[in-house]
């Protein structure tokens, strides 16, 4: 377990950006029922933990010796920690938006010309990838060079590791579900009850509605 993964994991929770209800799940858009939620958008209200996420992003860069001419984030939760991540290292950014506009160049990337350069995806959560993986795509058809993307947290879901993988791209978390119950279980965010509920959830999120006998 890294420093910066416990760091992280620690600064979602503080500020309430990862929450947990094991008792009233949510509804992901794919339909899957979960006990836990997420909502990156909390991060730039607080400097502090919003400064932990980008250093953290800056750490992985360098770490994993990541090549990049561009930065780009997903509208619209993508784009505040991509804009600060290529403000903090001096380099240019863009955005991919969810669809294209129905008047000028119907492109859907905003900001300047991505052709032949290499750019890094940043994205503040991934749950089954589709989203993530359709501004590669984007990017890809304005001719961008698309291999890295770098996310504060993903699910941990299969499909998504099979979806980057299929789409040859690699992804980069800065935490991980399994590291964030921990640390909320230590901050006493919740119980024993409650994270056994939570760890079922991240063994198989698909049975879990039915092994929890949760109504929908």
């Amino acid at each position: 377990m890294s420093t910066v993964a416990v760091e992280v994991a620690r600064a979602l929770i503080e500020i309430g950006a990862v929450g947990f209800s094991p008792d009233k799940p949510i509804t992901f858009k794919s339909g899957i029922l979960s006990p836990v939620y997420v909502d990156n958008r909390r991060l730039p209200y607080w400097p502090a933990q919003w400064q932990t996420v980008i250093q953290g992003f800056r750490k992985a860069v360098n770490d994993q010796q990541i090549a990049f001419d561009v930065i780009a984030g997903i509208e619209t939760a993508g784009i505040p920690h991509s804009a600060a991540l290529a403000y903090s290292l001096e380099r240019p950014s863009v955005f991919v938006r969810k669809q294209a506009k129905d008047h000028g160049t119907r492109s859907r990337i905003e900001g300047g010309d991505v052709t032949g350069k290499r750019v890094l995806l940043v994205e503040d959560l991934v749950t089954t990838g589709g989203s993530s993986l359709s501004g590669v795509e984007a990017l890809r058809d304005d001719g961008a060079v698309v291999e890295n993307c770098l996310a504060i947290i993903s699910y941990g879901f299969t499909e998504a590791a099979e979806a980057f993988e299929a789409a040859h791209v690699t992804l980069h978390t800065l935490t991980a579900f399994d590291v964030v119950l921990d640390q909320a279980l230590e901050m006493g965010r919740f119980g024993g009850r409650e994270h056994e509920i939570i760890a079922d959830w991240l063994r198989d999120p698909h049975g879990w509605a039915d092994r929890q006998e949760v109504a929908e």
